[in-house]
């Protein structure tokens, strides 16, 4: 006859998922105070980007204005903010990351591929 699965304890579950919000939302809030910086065109344009992806300042270089070729400087600022972008959304996704004690992954914030994934329930 086989192994009836052994259900977790609903309660203690319940706590973990408690101090994970909790852990989420602390996460989520240390995340506007960090901000990333990054640059363009060998430094001459500069953006900083929060955590919480706000964009906080563009700094331009005078010698970057080139009223003859505006394309370039609307190109560098593009760059400096994209990557910036892609900087702090990297910063979320550690933060959430030691937030969620590693349980994220595709598919959802826990895994899995649905809220409660990846704690391990049956059928979830």
């Amino acid at each position: 006859m086989p192994k009836q699965p052994r259900m977790p304890n609903m309660q203690q579950m319940l706590k973990q998922v408690e101090k994970m919000q909790r852990d989420i939302q602390v996460a989520q809030e240390s995340l506007k105070d960090e901000v990333v910086e990054r640059s363009a065109g060998g430094g001459m344009v500069k953006v900083e980007i929060s955590g919480d992806l706000v964009l906080r300042s563009v700094t331009i270089d005078p010698q970057a204005v080139d009223p003859d070729d505006v394309e370039m400087l609307g190109d560098m600022v593009l760059a400096a903010v994209n990557e910036a972008l892609k900087a702090a959304q990297e910063l979320q996704s550690e933060r959430m990351e030691r937030a969620t004690g590693g349980l994220g992954g595709p598919g959802g914030p826990l895994g899995g591929g649905g809220p409660l994934g990846g704690l391990g329930l049956p059928g979830l």
